[in-house]
């Protein structure tokens, strides 16, 4: 038997004029009151390329008035849920357009994509209302039932003395009170019952047993032989039978019925809060940007009509509309919703902003480069969903058992049945029928089946709040496992941009100098490392002069006129052609080899007045990111295409397990596969095309969410910061995760393992213990919620 069952997703043709088409090319949204209108009416107009159609004159005028007011991102009809996707949490197989219920297990869909804002849940507020309904009718039921334990609240007593036996003969002794039993216990079994009993009929009909399976059989089988007893007495066993009394248990289907009601009420809020990282996340998109034109005239625009290429301006305290490049102007941005961090990035001409972090000291204007669905805000959402709906390894075992757990319970429940009614006390056969009913309630396949996906759910929503993005379920639990972290160097453990390190002048010459002299040369050169020293001397405000009879001899480094000097920058081989004595500096320069820098000399009309050191800098971050790694017991191994002398210098300063340098795309590949061949789980860290491979290959990859998009399609696990502090977040989140997938599946299987005997009636013969139907669907109730409770706690784990 197959448990798949995909429903794909019906796209409708949209008019190729209208932006709002619904369920089919005959209807669109009217853009300002939601109502759906024809297609063919004759109110409407265009705006931006797209046709808009009303439903009034009113409302026509009102667009035509403010449109940008009314332009929001596309959204279904109200009350129209057919096009968008459900899924169920515990199948994520089951995907299908408009809610409904799982095929599977029986548990109602929910969207696969929560809406930024809660939105009313149909299925929770019918629930809701039932619970009420059948609360308010069991609540006598009991009073009638088991009021002689307290006289004063005995209700059954008083209705028999106010009318007493019915004296008919076909119903013998029937009383007042049990007519009245069956009269409460009728709607709300047959009403406010009805969606277990529906779900219950279908699971047999299409033999996908579930727990509606059992709460329908049980319900049922209590109510039928409560009517049947009710009416035709006469025809019961004496077995069922003690004295005159009738075995009547229609207080134990209403209580049930009520209880499962509560219990689904507590679960379907439950559930609503496992998705709120996501809503969230989706949240902070801003709702409008303010658009420039050529002409310089602003506008205020719905992000929907943002293009790449647009000029956008943002202004103190507004959020970045869309990812795209600062233009004009400077400001630091609050971008800890994305990455976690809380100190706020300085913005300036050709630095990157992303859509959803906040603007906080000064206005810019800003060039779109992704808009919609290619912002990193929409492309988190979009695998923090993929990744809640995936499925870990470890959920496997309870999908096994899951499989035959109904069939097996029918069995225990037909087996207690046939012991109690041939060795049980009297009356047997009605305890037999209470036995079979509380063993077919306690069961709970429900809360086995939700044990790992509500836990994945939460700690994959955690981990986006702290700017690491978890793809699928099985990276979460791997990660957990990794004994081995291999790391490229160039912008994982530094930052990917060199940098001067060191400025060192001889007499005659003061570091000002040294570095306005290089800084002058450089500036003529598009080296990476020219680039550094430019910035530098920007930043120290050291003059960059005119240079004269430039040349950069190929290899060596750059020369030119300054000032009428002849001034040289560049290598050991430069320096030789030029007979510069080396001898005040060399000993230095091997020392600032072998911390990794490259170093240059510079010279001056023959003479050597100083050298510069560059070197791709170790992120402030790193070092405490190795501490925290290593105190978990994983091993450090430095993987980088660069020279062996900068990266064992790296390798050093952080006290690595171990390095290998000068290894090409296709040696990190094999080298991944080396360590997996010793028994390793291996995680692979990297920001590069060169390391898509090697990501790949490893157990989970890693990505620096400051690196390439190939990096981050090929890795598993996206540090949005960049940050190799977010490695040892992800890890801690893996052991908080799987510690609490462990605890419910426990509880989850505990729960089973103890009560189905204990309803069974194990207990009677020692301790003269006997569970009733109600205790059961209490605990079966609770179940569900306690496992979804516990999964919960996630939100608030510290990584």
């Amino acid at each position: 038997m197959s448990d798949e069952h995909v429903v794909h997703q019906h796209h409708p043709a949209a008019p190729a004029d209208s932006a709002h088409a619904t369920t089919d090319d005959k209807y669109s949204v009217d853009p300002v009151c939601g109502m759906r209108v024809p297609s063919s009416s004759s109110r409407s107009v265009a705006f931006q390329g797209s046709r808009y159609y009303f439903c009034s004159d009113k409302c026509l005028d009102s667009f035509q008035a403010e449109p940008t007011k009314y332009l929001r991102p596309s959204a279904p009809i109200a009350g129209d849920k057919t096009n968008v996707i459900y899924t169920c949490p515990m199948h994520p197989q089951v995907r299908q357009p408009g809610p409904g219920n799982c095929p599977i297990c029986g548990m109602t869909l929910e969207p696969a994509m929560p809406a930024a804002t809660e939105e009313r849940n149909p299925e929770l507020e019918s629930m809701t209302r039932r619970f009420w309904v059948a609360l308010v009718l069991s609540i006598p039921l009991l009073l009638i039932t088991m009021g002689s334990m307290v006289p004063v609240l005995d209700l059954g007593a008083f209705l028999n003395r106010l009318g007493g036996d019915l004296g008919l003969p076909h119903l013998m002794s029937v009383t007042w009170s049990q007519c009245v039993q069956a009269l409460l216990a009728t709607p709300v079994v047959l009403w406010a019952g009805w969606p277990f009993l529906e779900r219950g009929w279908r699971s047999f009909v299409t033999w996908r047993l579930n727990m509606f399976s059992l709460i329908g059989l049980g319900v049922a089988v209590a109510y039928v032989f409560s009517l049947f007893a009710l009416f035709f007495p006469t025809q019961l066993p004496e077995a069922f039978r003690q004295g005159k009394e009738l075995p009547l248990y229609f207080e134990a289907a209403s209580v049930i019925v009520t209880l499962i009601l509560l219990g689904q009420v507590l679960e379907l809020r439950a559930r609503s809060r496992t998705s709120s990282a996501i809503r969230d996340l989706l949240s902070l998109a801003a709702n409008t940007a303010i658009r420039v034109n050529a002409e310089g005239i602003e506008e205020e625009v719905g992000l929907e009509v943002v293009v790449v290429g647009d000029t956008l301006r943002v202004k103190p305290g507004s959020k970045v509309p869309v990812d795209g490049v600062v233009i004009d102007g400077n400001s630091s941005v609050d971008e800890s919703m994305l990455t976690g961090e809380s100190i706020p990035s300085e913005k300036a001409p050709g630095s990157k902003v992303s859509g959803a972090t906040v603007n906080q000291t000064g206005a810019f204007l800003m060039r779109a480069e992704k808009v919609g669905t290619e912002t990193l805000l929409a492309r988190i959402v979009q695998m923090v969903a993929d990744a809640s709906r995936s499925r870990a390894p470890i959920q496997k075992l309870a999908d096994h058992v899951s499989r035959w757990f109904v069939l097996t319970v029918i069995g225990i429940a037909a087996v207690s049945f046939a012991v109690w009614a041939v060795v049980g006390p009297a009356p047997a056969l009605a305890h037999a029928l209470v036995v079979a009913i509380s063993v077919l309630i306690i069961a709970c396949p429900c809360a086995l089946g939700l044990a790992t996906p509500v836990s994945i759910i939460v700690g994959v929503g955690r981990g986006a709040k702290e700017g690491v993005l978890i793809k699928d379920a099985e990276a979460l639990e791997l990660m957990e496992k990794v004994d081995t972290l291999v790391v490229d160097k160039t912008g994982t453990l530094t930052e990917g941009k060199p940098r001067v390190q060191t400025i060192d002048a001889l007499a005659g010459f003061s570091d000002h100098d040294v570095l306005s002299y290089a800084a002058s040369l450089e500036g003529l050169s598009e080296h990476p490392l020219a680039q550094a020293i430019v910035a530098r001397a920007k930043e120290a405000d050291s003059p960059i002069r005119e240079v004269r009879d430039f040349d950069a001899p190929t290899g060596k480094g750059v020369k030119g006129t300054i000032n009428g000097h002849a001034v040289l920058l560049g290598n050991t081989r430069l320096m030789d052609d030029a007979k510069v004595d080396l001898a005040g500096l060399k000993e230095r320069a091997e020392t600032l080899r072998g911390q990794g820098q490259t170093v240059m000399y510079l010279s001056v009309d023959g003479v050597l007045a100083g050298c510069i050191g560059v070197a791709d800098s170790i992120k402030g971050t790193t070092p405490e990111a190795i501490q925290l790694l290593r105190a978990s017991g994983v091993k450090i191994i430095m993987l980088t295409g660069d020279n062996p002398v900068t990266a064992n210098a790296v390798a050093k300063a952080l006290a690595l397990d171990g390095v290998k340098a000068g290894v090409l795309p296709q040696d990190k590949y094999k080298y991944i596969q080396e360590l997996q061949s010793e028994g390793r789980i291996v995680a692979m860290a990297g920001d590069g095309v060169n390391d898509a491979p090697a990501l790949a290959q490893a157990n989970v990859g890693i990505a620096m969410g400051t690196g390439t998009d190939v990096a981050m399609s090929s890795a598993r696990v996206v540090l949005v910061k960049g940050d190799l502090r977010g490695i040892a977040k992800a890890r801690a989140l893996s052991v908080g995760t799987m510690r609490n997938i462990r605890q419910n599946l426990f509880f989850a299987f505990a729960y089973n393992v103890v009560g189905i005997p204990i309803a069974a009636g194990v207990l009677y013969p020692w301790l003269g213990i006997l569970l009733s139907p109600i205790i059961a669907s209490a605990a079966m109730a609770l179940s569900s919620v306690s496992v979804i409770g516990n999964a919960l706690r996630l939100r608030g784990a510290k990584v």
